[in-house]
């Protein structure tokens, strides 16, 4: 099985130490986010074949990964890379910080390791379509040759989402919207062309009615990929999260509301402060990353 740590949470810039725990400790108890069962997943080689990491912020984490590449564990990092203003994104590091990040890992355990993710495309009074071409240009320059691949997507705007910007709007007045489609698949089209232009494979992620020119759809959780860092076939069936999901089967060890970089398009944070709160009662000694009804982490 591959397991994902974690698209409900950054795990690598926050709860590194919890999941060394849980490695060690060869399992991972989860709580489930729809109020049914806990459950365990196998961390052992046998139970996990392969990683999938997601994260602003990968230096807190490298020397873990440096562990899993000398244990030859194979695994893969999704690492978002935006460049928006800190009104949207209100924690998160300096995106040429992050950009040196990438090109570290790249260089010690393969570009294809590494994949960097310009997600979600959110239009605000800040960040129209031209701030959007700007930024990927920039980007796309500076991690030409670092990594193969760019995964694409536009904001959607789910309960938390809307009313975060919601907020945003009454606060500070930095209005949104949601373009229509056709609105969309023509930014994307534009992203993509700039992506190729550097060398960079441009994908869209779970959204195949935006699809456009030059892009094709993204497999986040990359059986693929894994394999080719694997040196052999990782197991697993397609088995997407929602429509137009093109990922493997995986398990994810993460929990929402527990990520404090403030990124206010954020699907998986309620309230920023609200994560911030749950990070200060993490335990990394915990069986969950955070355990079923705020009890006791064992």
């Amino acid at each position: 099985m591959i397991v994902s740590a974690s698209y409900k949470t950054d795990i690598p810039a926050f709860y590194g130490s919890w999941f060394r725990n849980r490695l060690a400790a060869g399992y991972a108890r989860v709580a489930n986010p729809y109020g049914g069962k806990p459950f365990t997943v196998d961390l052992t080689p046998e139970g996990a074949e392969a990683f999938v990491f997601w994260t602003r912020n990968a230096e807190p984490f490298l020397d873990t990964l440096e562990a899993l590449a000398t244990r030859r564990r194979p695994f893969m990092v999704q690492v978002t890379v935006t460049g928006y203003p800190r009104s949207l994104e209100r924690s998160v590091i300096d995106p040429e910080r992050a950009v040196a990040q990438i090109r570290e890992m790249a260089r010690h355990f393969g570009p294809r390791s590494v994949v960097w993710r310009y997600d979600p495309v959110l239009i605000t009074d800040v960040t129209p379509p031209e701030f959007h071409e700007e930024s990927l240009r920039r980007l796309a320059a500076a991690l030409s040759g670092s990594v193969d691949e760019v995964v694409l997507s536009f904001a959607t705007i789910y309960r938390k989402t809307g009313a975060n910007l919601g907020r945003l709007a009454r606060e500070s007045g930095i209005a949104w919207r949601d373009p229509e489609p056709e609105e969309k698949r023509a930014l994307l089209a534009r992203l993509a062309e700039i992506a190729a232009d550097h060398g960079i494979r441009p994908t869209l992620c779970a959204q195949p009615e935006l699809l456009s020119p030059g892009l094709e759809p993204a497999a986040c959780i990359d059986r693929a990929r894994l394999s080719d860092i694997a040196g052999g076939a990782i197991a697993g069936r397609e088995k997407g999260n929602r429509p137009g999901c093109l990922c493997a089967e995986s398990r994810d060890i993460g929990a929402y509301d527990s990520c404090p970089h403030g990124c206010l398009y954020c699907y998986a944070v309620g309230r920023p402060e609200t994560a911030k709160r749950k990070l200060r009662a993490h335990d990394p000694e915990g069986d969950f990353l955070f355990p079923p009804g705020g009890g006791a982490a064992r």
